[in-house]
């Protein structure tokens, strides 16, 4: 019998409380299917379509009901309580599915929306989790460069970038070079697609295109500039990190934003300086 699975058994026991299920007629494993899921004129020997979990006393159970979410699969499930370890999900079923802490990417509250896949623990029980869900998402999206995209974040992986669900199924990222700060997990964004790989994953920006993207970086330098009287204390030269840090874009954008203020004559370029002309 597998856990957190649909799968079809057989009727081998009738009893006032409901029907015991088993794989067949000579199996020793059987399962409970209360009395109130039983299907109407259920017959020993009929067969019926379950699906299996584990009862608020971490008994197996079987119910005809349809959970949002199987085993390693994916769905976004809403919060219906914090607890002491951890939260409960909605996913269709008279008992809440459990999200350990240790399995969240930062913090959830109820009434939150969470992505996320169904894995079954040490101790066997069907548990939820916001993490790896990387090698779950769809590499098929129906997507091509310079589409518009709305997707859920759902990691920061600082090395690589921002990982985004795509429709909440497709595996895409915005890349570590484009600043994310203002994100947190399980915000829905819109984006750009900038590349699909080989394998079939997305590459996305938030950034308009090119020239639209200039105009309102190169905006955003000269407002810096000011917000420091008028001399930013580096230039074009500095290190990625520095202007990571101090303009939030990428220092080939800066770069390309600050050539344009030069060529409209807006900023002087010094050794080590960029004021306003």
């Amino acid at each position: 019998m597998r856990l957190g699975e649909y799968q079809t058994l057989t009727i081998i026991k009738k009893v006032e409380f409901g029907v015991y299920l088993a794989e067949s007629t000579e199996a020793e494993e059987k399962v409970l299917l209360p009395k109130a899921q039983v299907p109407q004129d259920a017959q020993i020997g009929d067969r019926v379509e379950i699906f299996l979990y584990r009862d608020s006393k971490d008994r197996m159970i079987a119910t005809t009901a349809r959970p949002k979410l199987t085993l390693n699969g994916l769905a976004v499930l809403t919060v219906s309580q914090i607890g002491k370890i951890g939260a409960f999900l909605d996913w269709g079923l008279e008992k809440d599915l459990f999200l350990p802490y240790k399995e969240m990417n930062g913090k959830v509250h109820a009434g939150d929306e969470v992505l996320v896949t169904l894995y079954i623990d040490k101790s066997g029980r069907l548990c939820a989790s916001m993490k790896h869900l990387y090698d779950k998402l769809s590499t098929d999206a129906p997507y091509e460069t310079g589409e518009m995209v709305k997707g859920r974040v759902y990691e920061f992986g600082h090395d690589f970038g921002t990982f985004v669900a795509v429709d909440d199924q497709y595996s895409a990222m915005i890349p570590r070079s484009e600043d994310t700060s203002d994100l947190k997990v399980g915000d829905i964004i819109e984006a750009r697609v900038t590349a699909v790989k080989e394998d079939g994953k997305l590459d996305i920006t938030r950034r308009a295109n090119k020239e639209e993207q200039m105009d309102a970086d190169a905006e955003k330098v000269l407002r810096v500039i000011e917000e420091f009287a008028g001399v930013l204390p580096f230039n074009d030269k500095a290190s990625p990190e520095i202007i990571m840090r101090e303009m939030q874009m990428s220092k080939a954008a800066f770069k390309r934003a600050v050539g344009r203020l030069y060529k409209e004559r807006k900023i002087v370029i010094t050794e080590k300086s960029i004021r306003l002309s």
